[in-house]
């Protein structure tokens, strides 16, 4: 499958480990959350980058521990009905988290804006869609409902747009 980042199609240089696959030799590796915590002593040693693959069924303060050393996390989306993960990412940010946030699975260009403004980076999509069309779908967007660290540079907000020239709004003494 490509990977979007960046608005191109990208070789993905991550090696995605099953829970029983040899780490040794890899520059790049993602294991599963459960693998993560069994295995951390041995995992954090190692000299390359180290990602996790959480499911979106987990809790994003699960990996508050780990998430210095994490280069990439990596949240499903099974189903197009089905947002946990954007809940997930938008924590993991809140949380601090800088690094590569990739979104997977049932992925399509309409949900591309959104998936950028709760802070995803990359994005591993199917053939199903030619890059123009993820293309656009970056484009098609230039304003966002919430205030947030993850938007997009000339991105601007609607709240902004529909009150442009007028002062902001000074909290208003209660009555009574």
């Amino acid at each position: 499958m490509p990977l979007l980042k960046n608005n191109a199609f990208v070789a993905d240089d991550w090696v995605h480990l099953a829970d029983d696959e040899a780490v040794a030799g890899q520059a790049k590796v993602t294991v599963s959350a459960e693998r993560l915590v069994r295995d951390w002593d041995e995992l954090v040693r190692l000299p390359g980058l180290l990602g996790v693959r959480l499911a979106n069924t987990s809790r994003e303060f699960d990996l508050n521990p780990f998430l210095p050393q994490l280069g990439l996390v990596v949240l499903p989306f099974p189903a197009f009905g089905d947002g946990r993960s954007y809940s997930i990412a938008r924590q993991l940010r809140l949380d601090g988290y800088q690094s590569e946030l990739r979104a997977t699975g049932n992925i399509l260009p309409d949900q591309l804006q959104f998936m950028l403004q709760v802070g995803f980076d990359t994005f591993d999509v199917t053939e199903r869609f030619p890059l123009e069309a993820w293309q656009k779908a970056s484009r098609q967007m230039s304003l966002a409902y919430q205030r947030g660290l993850f938007r997009k540079t000339g991105e601007r907000e609607v709240w902004s747009e529909r009150h442009q020239g007028f002062a902001p709004w000074e909290e208003q003494p209660h009555a009574g």
